[in-house]
């Protein structure tokens, strides 16, 4: 099976700060939430798994929406 783009997705995971109102970290996912980790930048995989790892102390619980072009 050909794996899709990023661009294809049409999803993204959504972590919202904790404690600073309208900031929250975004990546591009699949319906499921599963997020291409070698299809990121080095910096937004950093931002990605660094958001994982502070869920519930920093950033909120993550979201997964539609992704609006």
């Amino acid at each position: 099976m050909k794996s899709k783009s990023l661009d294809q997705v049409g999803y993204e995971i959504r972590f919202q700060s904790l404690f600073q109102e309208g900031r929250a970290l975004t990546f591009p996912c699949d319906a499921e939430g599963h997020v291409q980790m070698d299809a990121l930048s080095d910096r937004a995989r950093d931002n990605y798994l660094y958001a994982r790892a502070v869920v519930g102390r920093e950033y909120a619980t993550p979201a997964v929406a539609p992704r609006y072009h």
